[in-house]
């Protein structure tokens, strides 16, 4: 990874920018005048319809807001922002709705000018107004977690000139500065009337976008439309050139796994991502595939693997105390799981930006990552500077002694079995583990460890809720432990505020779903942002996945380090030209296209 991020420029040099995009370090890996991105494939053939599926339903088309369960495509396709991200280069962005983008010397203003030809879908103008608004409208309350964090560092937005905005914050921050960038772009004068409108769920306000994609036909919790905007100013971008190559995207709700399955095999939707090593070599064996009309593809990537499993919300009193936390990890019986699961074939999860170059090392913290961490305020976990590692079993049902040590350490946090239940100062111990609907894999997981924590005492069971239940009590923080999944990039910076930021043990929409409070790791992630070299910079992520990863918050389950997707033998991606994220981005699908 390391000899790919130098490849892309990014590793040496001083801060610097350039009209056509802007690095965090060193500058922009294609020149001004680039013809596309490198994963592009600028001939790619236009057309086709791209049938996506996905388990669950929908009721409301506005992504940046807390209410309503909207399908997750549309935060991406639907809308567009001032700049757009190169997936082979994690701390680079290139100009979209922007024409260019400057940052001052001292690093405390970013001022972009707007594209002359930028247009909505409605053909009307893109403008100073609406790059304001907003702004201004996702730092108001009842919108997302993930907007509202780097609005409050933002001391001013105001307007330069006819096409140009300047945002400004207090203290230099320039990874800060290039996140402004990222931020959707909305039409103001659609929500003239009627400003409130813009926060209440629902399928009435359809988005008028400026994206390669706008909405068409939907029906509530069935199906969603976009097609392809023929009128689409940006078609002639180089950012765009040979991206968005399908004409209509069209996304299918089923009510469960089994159901989206037999979708796939009946040949009803283009592709079919697979996250279950059994399940890939068992059960995609079907006509279609032997006939090849369906291609099996394993696409490899660099990206951290972000963690996935079973959150402890600490807000909880039962779980305040990293000695139980540490018990239920123990308790986890994760051979078993995995034998059971996927024949034993998927590593785990060892931390949160395992599989990359910003991954804790093993052993005793050194260097610079010492040195942060002990100058880090607060108690230092055990595990945190000596070095952690998850507690393995034997693989057998039982785990005598991974339950036995797990009983142990509830003893010393105060805990002890009477009459067959666990019981410590606020009596009896009860545990309730909400999971998503739909998921046959989580549910077995879940199962699996219910017996487990049975025989602990603990009296645990799963509250399987619909995704609209689930997305209202996992905003409230409304569960015990919740089965939930992070995606880390290899460009973390003030989203990590919001993922584990003392905001969000109180503040409601957060990702802070364990409700972690450590003041650690706002020093780590501060020490991230403020670093002036791409050394001190991974140095700071290191001891930030040290904290997260010592502070027992999360049950980890496996990773997947290629990806495996089935998909129409007519679907083609540009397999000669992968990003570093593989097909995490492009599969959306931005860079694949149909041929035949």
């Amino acid at each position: 990874m390391a000899a790919v991020l130098a490849a892309s420029g990014i590793i040496a040099g001083a801060a610097g920018a350039d009209n056509h995009g802007i690095a965090l370090y060193g500058d922009p890996a294609l020149p001004p005048g680039y013809f596309h991105l490198p994963q592009a494939n600028p001939d790619a053939p236009k057309g086709g319809t791209f049938v996506d599926g996905q388990v669950g339903s929908f009721d409301s088309l506005n992504p940046h807001i807390l209410q309503g369960n909207v399908p997750w495509q549309l935060r991406f396709l639907a809308y567009e922002s001032l700049m757009g991200r190169s997936w082979d280069e994690p701390f680079t962005l290139y100009n979209l709705l922007a024409d260019s983008v400057e940052v001052n010397d001292d690093e405390t203003a970013i001022t972009y000018t707007i594209h002359p030809d930028a247009r909505f879908s409605d053909g009307t103008p893109v403008t100073v107004e609406d790059v304001i608004w907003s702004w201004n409208i996702l730092g108001q309350e009842g919108a997302n977690g993930r907007y509202r964090a780097s609005f409050a560092k933002v001391t001013s937005v105001e307007p330069v000139g006819e096409r140009g905005v300047r945002f400004t914050i207090a203290e230099p921050d320039r990874e800060l500065l290039m996140t402004t960038g990222l931020r959707p772009i909305m039409k103001k004068a659609q929500y003239a009337e009627d400003e409130a409108a813009f926060f209440r769920s629902g399928l009435r306000n359809v988005p008028i976008s400026s994206a390669p994609y706008v909405i068409g036909d939907f029906d509530a919790g069935r199906y969603v439309e976009l097609m392809r905007d023929e009128d689409y100013w940006g078609a002639d971008l180089p950012f765009r050139r040979g991206t968005h190559n399908v004409d209509v995207i069209r996304m299918e709700f089923f009510g469960d796994a089994t159901a989206h399955f037999e979708a796939f095999k009946a040949g009803e939707l283009s592709s079919m991502r697979e996250t279950n090593a059994t399940s890939w070599a068992r059960d995609y064996d079907f006509p279609a595939v032997r006939a090849g009309d369906v291609v099996l593809s394993e696409i490899p990537h660099q990206r951290p693997t972000g963690m996935v499993g079973l959150v402890m919300n600490t807000r909880r009193d039962f779980l305040k105390d990293w000695r139980v936390r540490e018990a239920l990890i123990t308790a986890f019986n994760y051979e078993y799981v995995n034998n059971v699961i996927n024949d034993g074939a998927q590593p785990r999860i060892e931390s949160y930006f395992d599989n990359s170059p910003l991954a804790m090392s093993a052993g005793p913290a050194e260097g610079r990552v010492a040195e942060l961490l002990a100058a880090a305020p607060g108690e230092r976990l055990p595990g945190t500077l000596e070095g952690y590692e998850l507690p393995a079993t034997d693989g057998t049902l039982s785990n005598r002694r991974g339950l036995r040590t797990a009983m142990r350490l509830l003893d010393e946090a105060g805990y002890d079995v009477e009459n067959g239940a666990l019981v410590g100062p606020n009596g009896p111990v009860s545990l309730e583990i909400l999971v998503p609907t739909g998921s046959s894999e989580v549910q077995s997981i879940v199962d699996i460890y219910l017996e487990a924590l049975d025989r602990l005492g603990i009296d645990a069971r799963a509250v399987a809720v619909d995704s609209a239940q689930f997305k209202e009590r996992t905003n409230a923080y409304d569960f015990d432990m919740v089965w939930s999944e992070w995606g880390l990039s290899l460009s973390p910076g003030n989203e990590q505020y919001s993922y584990w930021g003392p905001a969000g043990v109180d503040t409601p929409g957060s990702r802070n779903l364990m409700g972690a409070g450590d003041p650690a790791i706002a020093a780590m992630i501060e020490a991230m942002l403020t670093s002036e070299t791409q050394e001190d910079y991974v140095a700071a992520v290191k001891a930030l996945d040290r904290v997260l990863t010592a502070g027992r918050y999360v049950v980890p389950v496996w990773r997947n380090l290629v990806s495996w997707i089935a998909h129409d033998s007519d679907l083609k991606y540009p397999a000669d030209r992968l990003p570093i994220y593989g097909d995490w981005i492009g599969f959306q699908p931005d860079l694949w296209w149909f041929e035949g």
